[in-house]
C-alpha cells in the first residue's frame, strides 16, 4: 500500500514540475502564431461566398443628417482579394430643405462634401484589393505589419464562449501616427476574436491649425466569427469620428459593415491552426 502511495506522489510531483516547467506564452509569441495563421485563413476564405452591408453616414457636428447610404454586396473570392458585385443601393441626402432619395450608384449629388465622403468611405471598404472583405492594413495581423509593432499581454477573459489573450498593440516608433489598441486573441485557434484600434498619438498641432485637419476620436472595431468548418471571418466593423479638415469640412461620420450568409463553396478539410509547441 505504502508503496503505490509513494508512487502516486512520484507521479504527481512529476506532473507538477512538468506543467511549471512550461513557461506561459508571450505576447510577441501569441502574435507570432497570429500571423502564422492569416496565410491558412485568408486561404481558406477564397472558398467562401456571402453577403456584405454596408451603411455609412454623414452629418452636421450638431446632430442634422445630411448624408446616408446603405449598400449590399455579393462577395467573391478573387485571386488577388476579393471580388464584390452591388446588389443593392439606396440613400437620401438633403438638398433644399428636404431630403431626397436615390436607388443609384451614379447618386444625384455626388459633386457634393457629403456625396463624396459617403461614397469614399464606401469605397475605401469594398476595396478590390482587400482580402477578407475590409480595407488592408487596419490592424497589424501579419508577420509583415507587426514589425512595425510592440505587444503586450494585459491578461485573459472569456468573451462570446471563447478563452481569449488581451493584447495590447501599439507601434514602436513613438513618433508615427498609426493604429494602437487592443486585440482579444483565441487561446485554442489564435485568432483575432475582437479588435478595437485608435491613433496612437493626436495629429501633429502644425496640420491641426495651419491646415485646419484633424479625427478626433477616429478609431476602429471588428468583431471575427468562426465558421463550422473552422475558418474564421470577420463579420462586424464599425466606426465613428468627427471630420475636420481644411477649415470648411465638419462632419460626423460613421461606417458599418457586416458580413453574413456565409457559403462554402468548395468541400474540402476541416481547418487546423498553428498550435502552442
Amino acid at each position: 500500500m505504502h508503496r503505490y502511495l509513494f508512487l502516486a506522489a512520484v507521479l504527481s510531483s512529476g506532473a507538477s514540475l512538468c506543467a511549471q516547467g512550461t513557461p506561459p506564452l508571450t505576447a510577441d509569441q501569441i502574435m507570432e502564431r497570429v500571423a502564422a495563421n492569416q496565410d491558412r485563413t485568408e486561404e481558406s476564405r477564397k472558398q467562401y461566398v456571402y453577403k456584405q452591408h454596408i451603411h455609412v453616414v454623414s452629418r452636421k457636428t450638431n446632430g442634422k443628417l445630411m448624408q446616408e447610404e446603405i449598400a449590399d454586396y455579393d462577395v467573391f473570392a478573387a485571386e488577388h482579394g476579393s471580388s464584390k458585385k452591388l446588389a443593392k443601393l439606396s440613400g437620401k441626402y438633403w438638398h433644399n430643405r428636404q431630403y431626397l432619395t436615390y436607388l443609384a450608384e451614379a447618386t444625384p449629388d455626388s459633386g457634393s462634401l457629403d456625396g463624396e465622403l459617403v461614397s469614399e468611405f464606401r469605397d475605401d471598404l469594398v476595396n478590390e484589393k482587400t482580402k477578407d472583405g475590409l480595407a488592408a492594413g487596419l490592424f497589424p495581423l501579419t508577420s509583415k505589419q507587426q514589425e512595425r509593432y510592440q505587444f503586450k499581454l494585459l491578461g485573459d477573459q472569456t468573451l462570446n464562449g471563447r478563452n481569449v489573450y488581451r493584447i495590447r498593440f501599439q507601434p514602436k516608433d513613438k513618433s508615427d501616427i498609426d493604429w494602437a489598441g487592443e486585440a482579444s486573441i483565441d487561446k485554442e485557434d489564435f485568432q483575432p476574436v475582437t479588435i478595437f484600434t485608435n491613433l496612437s498619438r493626436k495629429i501633429p498641432f502644425l496640420i491641426r491649425t495651419a491646415l485646419g485637419t484633424n479625427l478626433p476620436g477616429v478609431g476602429f472595431s471588428v468583431t471575427y466569427r468562426k465558421q463550422a468548418d473552422g475558418v474564421w471571418f470577420p463579420s462586424t466593423f464599425g466606426t465613428e469620428f468627427r471630420l475636420r479638415a481644411l477649415f470648411f469640412i465638419n462632419r460626423d461620420i460613421s461606417v458599418s459593415l457586416m458580413n453574413s450568409d456565409f457559403e462554402h463553396t468548395h468541400v474540402d478539410s476541416t481547418i487546423h491552426y498553428a498550435a502552442v509547441q
